[in-house]
């Protein structure tokens, strides 16, 4: 297949350092910073999934350079604050076949591309192994809590072709599944990284120690609580009947096998780079506003977070 990786940060990396060993033909989009590295040296993945190496087919600074072309499939690794953004760019490069897949944090990532890309070409993933960058083009696979799952939102896309793309994945050793519920697993990762990312990256401490901590684990517990008043005020179904069943599988299941991760939004205001938050409690805080329900520690962390991102950004 003719694919296109947009942003090899940590994930993206991993993305086009195994479709490509894969046999896929892969070209990168990523910072012009990164580019002639990239270039000179490939893309790396160690880590627990083991070590690997290749140079791409072709490495972009802008989507300009790929005018003419289109691909099979487009992977979006980038930040949710440039979704609507990168979507227009890349927009004239979707053909008739192919599709685009949001592997992003947070929610509104599929609303907003689909303001340049027609829903029918839009899947979402729910990604929850960790990776971190070491250098540009190199990244390392440190944890992982459960298989990539990828679906369309409003089940636009017929189970046959996403169980193809699974496979596709699959056989770059990249564990995957398909799924028709996909925003049930997506606001399952809203919950796990509104809870996690944002105290991670106020406290800086790993996700088992906040865990560990009673006053970090209450206030997870009351940030998951006031989420699923949210998501029952709102009619959203979820695999969990209520927040007591998600906690316990937040203690007992979620955070084991990632217990020694740090936030990834730490690691960006670390960088003095913008965070997520407006997709995680901050998309929490929105609709909850406009269910007019209140959501009082979730507006905290969301101010917290923005104050700390705002610090490091001066510096």
């Amino acid at each position: 297949m003719k694919i296109l990786v947009v942003g090899l940060g940590a994930l993206g990396t991993v993305y086009s350092c195994l479709l490509s060993l894969s046999g896929h033909e892969v070209t990168g989009l990523s910072r012009a910073a990164s580019i002639e590295r990239i270039k000179e040296k490939g893309v790396k993945v160690s880590g627990i999934w083991g070590d690997h190496s290749v140079r791409l087919s072709n490495v972009v600074a802008n989507v300009s350079e790929l005018r003419q072309q289109t691909f099979d499939m487009i992977i979006v690794t980038v930040k949710s604050f440039v979704t609507e953004e990168i979507a227009r760019e890349i927009a004239p490069l979707v053909g008739d076949k192919t599709f685009v897949f949001l592997l992003q944090n947070g929610y509104g990532n599929f609303e907003a591309a689909a303001k340049s890309i027609t829903e029918e070409k839009l899947l979402l993933g729910r990604v929850i192994f960790g990776a971190e960058t070491l250098a540009p083009g190199e990244s390392k696979v440190t944890v992982i809590a459960d298989d990539v799952i990828i679906g369309s939102p409003k089940n636009l896309i017929n189970s046959e072709v996403l169980e193809e793309f699974a496979e596709i994945f699959r056989k770059a050793h990249i564990p995957t599944k398909a799924s028709l519920e996909i925003m049930k697993y997506i606001w399952g990762k809203i919950i796990y990284n509104s809870a996690l990312n944002s105290l991670g990256s106020i406290f800086e401490v790993s996700y088992g120690q906040l865990a560990q901590e009673p006053v970090t684990r209450d206030l997870m517990n009351k940030i998951i609580r006031e989420i699923f008043d949210l998501l029952r005020a709102r009619n959203i179904s979820m695999f969990w009947p209520d927040a007591e069943t998600y906690l316990a599988d937040f203690y007992e299941k979620l955070i084991p096998p990632t217990s020694a991760h740090h936030a990834s939004m730490l690691q960006d205001i670390q960088n003095g780079r913008r965070t997520e938050i407006k997709a995680l409690n901050g998309a929490v805080v929105k609709l909850a506003h406009e269910s007019r329900l209140s959501v009082p520690v979730n507006e905290v962390i969301v101010a917290m977070v923005k104050a700390k991102e705002s610090f490091s950004l001066r510096d």
